[in-house]
């Protein structure tokens, strides 16, 4: 960079001691000059006294170019001020804010589509000592939205940032708390995503909620071809219509995405599009691996996932089943139960693990459902293996899957007659809540991943 100098600035500023001094000084050489003349011309050692004249001029001359030089040069005391003619320093900027945590926050604000708008947020962010970590632009017909994860000091509430977005020309401002999770940048996030739902068909919907953020996903099953079903289906091509998007669900039926007071913009359609797109065309996919283990009494069993494959498998133990069983499992009329068994043995509502004998024989279901933006576990053991610890098996290996897919809670619903589930419950060592409602009794989890982790060794 070139720095040019104004002569008006350059020029030193003028003092009249200055003046005096050198006036003062030239009268004198002038006395000295006479003087040794004089000497020179008169005395006997002249030519010694001229030598020693000049030699003295020289350093003399010498101490005054360097004296000169330091003084001339050197930069002004701490406590002076700016020069007369010269420009008023700027101070510095004073840091407000007192040390301490920071916490993550994710922003996302509508600005006007021209130049200047994100420059005035980034100003904004700038002034509280808020670090932007990524930014995504989403365009839009009218203006862009602008996703942040922010850094700011923990002193900051959500309020305060939001009052600053919109003094400086944000609208429609959406912010919620961030985890170490968001950290991971937006291509290598949605290429995870990928890799699960291509690894495993029930991967979808967790995929989507994950993708898009804090939403609501239902599957509705394909209804008949005309009538109120067929109304609500959607196009392949999709639809997006504000906070909710449908989506043509490979397996048939309806994918329905909803979120409250935020519209979805078009980038997000068309990343939720292209992650159901590679869905079906994987087709249906559930990973086999098992895991064989060996009961108390020494029968060796056989756990691993389930799908729609299994269903006449489940129908037989079903009809192995008592009245008590199906009915403490389902809630309702016993002959309702089997006509479920297809709803739950679908890797779009959820997972299902499955326990067998050596023989092949299906003694058990477990059930990790997918319900909205909850999470419940199921469990039916045969009457023959229950009390073996099974269920026991079955709720832990859940659990863990639910701590997986970043579930906060799970929760089971029971009749309060049922003893063995709530022991079961209990077995797990994490904070439990229940909540009766005419004999229904709902057992919620509240999944800690320490406390998961501590589980006995045989989940």
């Amino acid at each position: 960079m070139t720095h040019v100098t104004s002569a008006k600035s350059a020029r030193r500023p003028h003092h009249w001691r200055r003046d005096l001094v050198e006036l003062a000084a030239l009268f004198t050489a002038v006395a000295v000059a006479d003087a040794l003349a004089n000497m020179i011309a008169h005395g006997p050692d002249g030519a010694f006294l001229l030598v020693a004249s000049a030699v003295a001029l020289i350093a003399t001359a010498t101490f005054h170019t360097w004296w000169a030089r330091r003084h001339g040069h050197a930069p002004p005391a701490s406590g002076a001020g700016p020069a007369p003619d010269g420009p008023a320093p700027v101070p510095a900027e004073r840091d407000t804010s007192a040390p301490g945590e920071r916490t993550l926050w994710r922003m996302r604000t509508t600005v006007r589509d021209e130049p200047g708008s994100l420059a005035a947020l980034c100003g904004a962010f700038a002034a509280h000592r808020i670090d932007i970590l990524t930014l995504q632009t989403h365009p839009l017909a009218d203006g862009t939205v602008d996703e942040f994860l922010l850094r700011a000091p923990a002193a900051l509430q959500a309020k305060d940032l939001t009052r600053e977005v919109s003094a400086a020309g944000g609208s429609s401002t959406w912010i919620e708390r961030a985890d170490t999770h968001d950290l991971v940048d937006t291509p290598t996030r949605v290429l995870g995503l990928a890799t699960r739902t291509a690894l495993d068909a029930a991967e979808l919907p967790l995929s989507l909620r994950q993708l898009l953020g804090r939403c609501t996903i239902h599957s509705r099953p394909a209804g008949p071809a005309t009538g109120p079903a067929a109304d609500g289906a959607a196009p392949v091509e999709g639809v997006l219509d504000g906070t909710e998007m449908r989506l043509r669900d490979p397996n048939g039926g309806t994918i329905s995405v909803e979120r409250p007071y935020l519209p979805f913009t078009p980038t997000e359609f068309a990343r939720a599009r292209a992650l159901v797109e590679l869905d079906a065309r994987l087709g249906p996919r559930i990973p086999r691996g098992q895991d064989v283990l060996t009961l108390p009494e020494g029968e060796e069993i056989t756990v691993r996932r389930a799908d729609g494959d299994d269903l006449d498998a489940a129908l037989a133990m079903h009809a192995r089943c008592s009245t008590r069983t199906l009915g403490l499992r389902y809630h309702g009329p016993v002959g309702d139960a089997d006509r479920y068994l297809n709803h739950l043995l679908s890797p779009r509502f959820g997972r299902t693990l499955a326990v067998q004998t050596a023989s092949g024989r299906l003694v058990a279901l477990g059930h990790l459902l997918w319900d909205g933006d909850e999470t419940e576990v199921a469990l039916i053991v045969e009457d023959a293996w229950q009390r073996r610890g099974i269920g026991s098996e079955l709720l832990g290996r859940l659990v863990s899957l639910a701590v997986e897919a970043r579930c906060g809670s799970v929760y089971a619903v029971t009749q309060a007659s049922n003893t063995g589930m709530v022991a079961t419950m209990r077995d797990l060592g994490l904070p439990l809540d229940y909540q009766i409602d005419e004999g229904t009794l709902v057992i919620t989890a509240r999944l800690e991943p320490a406390a998961v982790r501590s589980l006995p060794s045989g989940h």
